[in-house]
């Protein structure tokens, strides 16, 4: 643990220390490699553009008054799902592959790497494109657009949900999902505040509203690209490799950008905010605060990133727990005025905090103790003794979400005192959202980022960077682009993916002898 004199990661970095993120030495790549570069940009930048087009036929829009339905060209893919399905694995697969290439020019061991800009250009390359498609991967945006508007009638969506505040009939309520139509929202009070925005400006235009969303969204990633890089270098990690890792990241790609979900805010505006707080200054404290308190007041798992900085605040100032009670103190004054006033000038109170269960209403194989339930409860039935799944799911979420508390707690403590083993703020902030994913309730395909983005500018263990790409390339192919199952029509998934593994030979015949040489995963060393 840093006290007195000492230093931590977290510190300011020194501009000409290599392990620091100044000068590494590395050299920019040759003319070779840029053009290696070049067909990597290009491929990546296909797959986004066949994921736009197959989206029109096989994204997350709307059931029901689909406003692609009956349009010349673009409506051809409505009329087409398997084959359009096909063309979005065949995208998704492209863009995983760029992905996985581009890290080969970014690894620590080689002689030249890919410099900030090169990358920044590419992932503008990748991210245009999903911009301008249909939402994928989920239909959450269109929720969004619903409650919005339910707040812009005056109504509260923490006692009331899309159908019976909006009516059947509405055009915004007709495209949330069943499963959501009669539910409050777990959202908090800043979401919204900026939420009235695409309100007022689109209307019941459900196209011009996701467009809205997924600016706000492009938003936080803007804020994760400027932050990760920052925060990288405080930790002594290559900031390329963190951006890669954690901004390039196809998860970022497929579900912040197109799938326009308020993490991408949340996680923005608490990455600037811990790496403001971290600057000198108490009016760099009071801000990076506030900017974490608004992220929470999104949504509440941001929260534990406030006790992460304060620890590293109390450790920069001589780790005594009264420098940790003095920062607490500071922290708290501050976070309970912003989220006061948003509370009170939007108009909702603090109805939001008894429907944060709303999500819970969903049974996922994707989280790990809901598994566990739903499978203890199939062995039950196998064995005669009935159907207790509600039961059992419902103890496994509680003793889950309890040990994750305790986890959360000892990891705050570990960061603070420095045993049984040295841990930096950041990274216990990232470790404790891990320790909530994975013994939460409910996970999502892009629940994954809470954890992977923070520990990607502190973490310079190549298993860690292995894990976190394994990870990656799973979770990215094994939720499709409709954002729904396939009952009873199950065999569609299959025929689909078999038609984009066929279809991508082809492109990869295109580029073979023409990618950079494999390399060892890109670390975050400097």
């Amino acid at each position: 643990m840093a006290t007195g004199n000492q230093t931590s990661e977290l510190d300011p970095p020194q501009a000409d220390d290599p392990a620091r993120g100044g000068n590494t030495g590395v050299a920019e790549l040759n003319d070779a490699e840029c053009e290696q570069l070049s067909v990597v940009r290009r491929f990546g930048t296909t797959g986004s553009l066949l994921m736009a087009l197959g989206g029109m036929g096989a994204g997350a829009t709307p059931v029901i008054d689909n406003p692609l339905q009956g349009v010349r060209l673009f409506g051809l893919a409505t009329r087409l799902p398997t084959v359009s399905l096909a063309v979005c694995y065949l995208g998704i697969g492209m863009v995983i592959l760029a992905w996985l290439w581009l890290g080969r020019l970014v690894a620590a061991q080689r002689g030249r790497r890919l410099s900030r800009s090169q990358l920044d250009r590419t992932l503008a390359m990748w991210t245009v494109p999903l911009l301008f498609g249909p939402p994928m991967f989920s239909t959450d945006v269109y929720s969004y657009l619903a409650q919005c508007k339910i707040v812009a009638k005056g109504l509260n969506p923490y006692e009331i949900g899309p159908a019976l505040a909006l009516g059947t009939d509405d055009p915004l309520a007709r495209g949330v999902p069943t499963i959501w139509r009669d539910t409050p929202s777990p959202y908090g009070p800043f979401f919204f505040t900026y939420g009235r925005i695409p309100e007022w400006l689109a209307g019941d235009n459900v196209i011009a509203g996701v467009l809205l969303h997924r600016l706000i969204a492009l938003a936080g990633i803007g804020m994760i690209v400027w932050a990760l890089p920052r925060l990288a270098k405080r930790c002594g990690v290559n900031p390329v490799a963190a951006l890669w890792l954690g901004a390039a990241n196809p998860l970022v790609l497929f579900h912040l950008v197109s799938g326009a979900h308020n993490e991408a805010l949340m996680i923005g505006l608490l990455m600037v905010g811990f790496e403001i707080g971290l600057r000198p200054g108490w009016r760099m404290v009071v801000l990076g605060t506030a900017l974490i308190t608004l992220a929470a007041a999104i949504k509440i798992t941001a929260a534990p990133a406030l006790g992460f900085l304060g620890i590293a605040l109390a450790r920069r100032h001589g780790g005594r727990w009264l420098d940790l009670v003095k920062s607490a103190v500071g922290m708290g004054v501050v976070f309970v005025t912003v989220f006061g006033a948003l509370a009170v000038a939007n108009g909702l109170g603090f109805g939001w905090l008894h429907a944060l269960e709303t999500p819970n209403k969903v049974k996922s194989w994707l989280s790990p103790v809901t598994a566990l339930g739903m499978t203890t409860t199939a062995v039950g039935q196998a064995m005669g003794l009935g159907n207790h799944e509600d039961a059992v799911v419902g103890v496994a979420r509680t003793l889950g979400t309890g040990i994750a508390a305790l986890t959360v707690l000892a990891l705050l403590l570990i960061s603070f005192r420095g045993r049984p083993f040295p841990l930096e703020p950041l990274a216990g902030l990232g470790a404790a959202l891990g320790a909530l994913l994975v013994l939460g309730p409910i996970m999502h395909p892009w629940y994954p980022l809470w954890a992977m983005i923070p520990l990607a500018a502190v973490i310079k263990s190549p298993r860690f960077t292995k894990a976190a790409v394994i990870i990656t390339v799973v979770v990215a192919i094994s939720i499709p682009s409709t954002g729904a199952g396939f009952f009873g029509r199950a065999y569609v998934l299959p025929l689909a993916i078999i038609a984009g593994i066929v279809m991508l030979l082809v492109p990869l015949w295109f580029v073979r002898g023409k990618l950079p040489e494999p390399a060892p995963l890109p670390t975050a060393r400097t």
